[in-house]
């Protein structure tokens, strides 16, 4: 019999988090739940992601509509039909996970089959603001090799050129959080393209996909809310270049594995990503993440403060987790 812990926890953040489509962020949200069976502990974290988007699936209820099942034990690909994509199927996955590797003695890297986790060099997010705001923001921060622009507004042309005259020797990723038109994203591209930028993340709604068909950007474009598990593979192909591994999206390290392998086998570019969290998060991802082209795991940097045996990280380069944080 197993026993299933849920945990709500929130974690402060330096500055309010700003995006495109939603409020200012104040703070992580997030839940933890433990997975417990013979003094064995697996544990897994998501970001409680209704709390900044009413739309979203209730994370708290829909753990306590599986806690039963749970609890009876079930395999992490049993758990695959159990529970849709999403955050809570994510804490759940990864706490599976981390219990399997403990009770048969392995790490979680030897489990998915993969080599040991090297360090690696993640994006460091700036918040949507005032062009000048996020020069600043940029110039505090020239010396990180890649900064990722949250856009969304009306000036992000202005706000792309201040940033690179800011920190010209970074590399830039941008997001749009789905806020452009086609129209603004074929007249942005060449002078994107002339300020460095080099990769567009989710530039339109998931529904105007099929605006994508046959682009062939200068800039390879990657889809981040319209990629959320393998299912969303065949509706990519033809429209989006890379896409943007979500644990919280894929409902886990599982579906992740195998969302990477499929991606790879129909030549899409990876980039890793998450969501607000703590390195109890983060630790998962980086396995997903060893070969990716993009990497963006700087959650733990947008907190004020982490959990204990957090991950190190030395400027912008990430360190692999301890066994204390996540096996």
């Amino acid at each position: 019999m197993l026993k299933m812990t849920v945990t709500a926890q929130r974690w402060p953040l330096h500055k309010p988090f700003i995006i495109s489509r939603m409020a200012p962020m104040l703070h992580g949200e997030v839940v933890v739940v433990e997975i417990e069976q013979a003094g064995i502990v697996g544990r897994g974290e998501c970001e409680r992601t209704d709390i900044f988007e009413p739309e979203y699936p209730n994370v708290m209820l829909e753990l306590e509509k599986a806690r039963q099942q749970i609890e009876q034990g079930v395999s992490r690909m049993e758990l695959l039909e159990l529970m849709p994509a999403g955050n809570a199927r994510n804490a759940i996955d990864c706490a599976l996970f981390e219990l399997e590797a403990k009770q048969r003695g392995l790490s979680s890297w030897q489990l998915a089959k993969m080599s040991a986790p090297k360090p690696l060099t993640t994006a460091f997010t700036l918040s949507l603001d005032s062009p000048q705001e996020m020069a600043k923001a940029a110039a505090i921060n020239h010396w990180r090799p890649i900064l990722k622009l949250k856009l969304g507004a009306d000036g992000d042309l202005l706000r792309v050129a201040a940033v690179h005259k800011a920190a010209p020797n970074c590399r830039l990723i941008i997001d749009a959080n789905t806020s452009w038109s086609l129209e603004q994203l074929q007249a942005y591209i060449p002078q994107l393209a002339n300020m460095g930028v080099e990769m567009i993340e989710q530039p339109l709604p998931p529904a105007q996909d099929h605006l994508l068909e046959g682009l062939n950007p200068q800039i390879p474009i990657t889809a981040d809310e319209s990629c959320l598990d393998r299912s969303s593979l065949a509706q990519l192909r033809g429209r989006y270049q890379a896409i943007n591994i979500k644990l919280d999206k894929t409902g886990g390290i599982t579906e992740a594995l195998a969302l990477l392998s499929d991606a790879r086998e129909q030549g899409f570019e990876i980039m890793v990503g998450c969501m607000l969290g703590t390195s109890l998060a983060m630790a998962p991802a980086m396995l997903i993440a060893q070969t990716a082209r993009w990497v963006d795991l700087d959650g733990p940097l947008l907190l004020s403060e982490d959990r204990p045996h957090a991950l190190e990280y030395i400027g912008s380069s990430l360190q692999p987790a301890s066994a204390e944080l996540w096996v």
